[in-house]
């Protein structure tokens, strides 16, 4: 029975997590404030991106009474490039919440840590039991994915209760020492079992008791739902520049990339002599347009198509801000969809 199997779970992969495990700059202490960072950092982007993100941040702001009274500014810029602006500004929350309703201690119960702002049940699952030997699952999609191949399970891992009932089976034969062991299911996960290749079984400590590698599946899983087509959307990007200083704006307080700069942008692709008239339309003079460049940007469920306008103007105007370049790289947050745009200038 699958039970069976994972009860074998812990130890097996405890003692290969001690010996193998990699050195992570997070894995040093058991500071709340500095899992909780890591693991939001560590959302949809990969370990050797997160690391120099973790050290400025932490560099930055080292504490958790900091980061409750951080500016807006400063959190967008030690996150520019990480995606997913809504993590850092409910890090911010969250910590707010805890100087307030905790005096300014991070909680130590699940429910309490669950209740915080962007904390959902993976990372309230990993924060109680690494920090707090709670035997508190933390199951993402490495975890599903080892799971589902120890099981032999078919059973779509994006499926909700797919992922309520491997929660439940993980609870049921967590051991003492909750931490390592949540650490050594990610880390399976995260490696030898890892996503978009070949799980690297002949390594595995699982080998001896899992199912698939068994019966010669295991390439085969995990099984996930079909994917839907994301919503394509079409922008023009206007790259204004006027003696050294170049035109940004502030995108809106809500909605995508809520608060962050962009370049001036509209709804559509225009050619450079459409480009042109919008450009008149704000109320500025093009002195002579550079050149036009294709580019895009993927977000979880919308495309964006661009066509990005590098044009010079003979003033500064329009309703922008203005800045020199040592002032955006310094000051202002450009999401990766417009920076990809500003680093095509610092190239040049």
């Amino acid at each position: 029975m699958n039970g069976d199997i994972l009860t074998q779970l812990p130890g097996a992969i405890l003692p290969w997590f001690e010996k193998e495990k990699r050195d992570l700059p997070w894995r040093q202490d058991k500071d709340p404030y500095h899992i909780w960072l890591s693991e939001i950092m560590l959302q949809q982007t990969r370990v050797e991106a997160v690391k120099g993100y973790y050290a400025r941040f932490l560099a930055e702001i080292p504490t958790l009474p900091q980061l409750a009274t951080a500016h807006d500014e400063l959190l967008h810029k030690l996150w520019e490039g990480l995606g997913y602006y809504s993590r850092v500004r409910n890090l911010k929350k969250a910590a707010q919440v805890i100087m307030t309703r905790h005096n300014g201690q991070f909680p130590t119960s699940h429910p309490e840590i669950l209740a915080l702002p962007g904390i959902g049940p993976y990372t309230a699952g990993a924060i109680a039991s690494i920090c707090y030997d709670l035997p508190t699952p933390a199951v993402d999609g490495n975890v599903l994915r080892v799971i589902s191949r120890l099981c032999n399970e078919d059973t779509p891992i994006d499926s909700p209760a797919y992922r309520k009932s491997v929660e439940q089976r993980l609870a049921a034969i967590y051991p003492a020492s909750a931490g390592d062991f949540t650490q050594a299911l990610m880390e399976l996960g995260a490696t030898l079992c890892g996503p978009n290749r070949a799980p690297r079984c002949a390594e595995c400590p699982c080998r001896t008791f899992c199912k698939a590698h068994s019966a010669g599946t295991a390439e085969k899983l995990p099984v996930r739902s079909p994917k839907k087509a994301k919503k394509q959307e079409d922008k023009t990007v206007f790259i204004l520049s006027c003696n050294g200083f170049y035109a940004l704006r502030k995108r809106p307080h809500k909605g995508l990339l809520a608060g962050l700069w962009e370049f001036p942008n509209i709804p559509g692709q225009l050619d450079m002599a459409k480009g042109l008239e919008i450009v008149k339309g704000w109320g500025l003079t093009p002195r002579q347009p550079l050149r036009q460049v294709q580019r895009q940007h993927i977000f979880t469920h919308i495309q964006w198509q661009m066509q990005g306008l590098y044009l010079e103007v003979t003033e500064k105007g329009g309703g922008f801000h203005w800045l020199t370049p040592n002032q955006i790289r310094q000051d202002a947050a450009l999401p990766t969809a417009f920076r990809q745009f500003w680093e095509e200038i610092q190239d040049v």
